[in-house]
């Protein structure tokens, strides 16, 4: 199989394909996905931004605005296309108890049901530290067998030391999730740090399918 160029994969023209709000109306195909998800005020959206250097998935200053399953791909009729998912953020939102209920139980189906979802990359705000909310989401995958990765955002406003200090952190906690997939990112969507990082993570799980 021809391996994939991660320059001329993320510069094609990607668009946004739907929202869903609930598991029925996932779309019906089977091309390779790849998810996002964090807490609230992450980073997610920028980042998803920073990876296809365009401002496709809307970026806000109120937690908790991606309230469904938002998927991107470069080519509608979905041939020869990799699918992004931007997953609603966990934690604080401003909404009511059974909207946050109907987009947690959206997020869990699709994650223990989409056979094609290759993998889930787990972002992590270091400023804010490792929450347990954080090692929910990770216990989570461990239990459904989700293959996931961790990503850390917002890198450029910690020093090197204050960095380390949460990835030693999380490689002690991680001993417990088998389902993690080895390798820490750093990003900054504000400094561009770590994304052809990300680029290149996010291709070499296509180039092994």
């Amino acid at each position: 199989m021809k391996k994939i160029d991660p320059k001329k994969l993320f510069s094609r023209e990607w668009e946004f394909m739907l929202g869903v709000a609930n598991i029925k109306q996932l779309p019906d195909h089977r091309n390779p996905e790849i998810a996002f998800i964090g807490a609230s005020n992450v980073g997610k959206s920028s980042i998803i931004n920073a990876l296809l250097g365009r401002k496709i998935a809307i970026v806000s200053n109120t937690p908790g605005r991606t309230r469904q399953l938002n998927f991107f791909c470069s080519d509608k009729t979905l041939t020869d296309s990799l699918v992004l998912v931007d997953m609603p953020g966990y934690g604080y939102a401003k909404a009511g108890k059974k909207d946050v209920e109907s987009w947690q139980k959206t997020s869990f189906e699709y994650l223990a049901r989409r056979s094609n979802l290759k993998r889930v990359f787990l972002l992590l705000d270091p400023v804010k530290g490792v929450k347990e909310s954080d090692k929910d989401i990770a216990n989570m995958f461990n239990t459904l067998g989700v293959s996931f990765q961790i990503v850390l955002t917002k890198v450029d406003k910690l020093k090197e030391h204050e960095i380390k200090k949460t990835e030693d952190s999380l490689n002690e906690i991680s001993k417990k999730w088998p389902a993690l997939y080895p390798g820490i990112i750093r990003t900054s969507s504000v400094h561009k740090i770590g994304i052809h990082d990300l680029q290149n993570a996010i291709v070499e799980i296509l180039n092994f399918l």
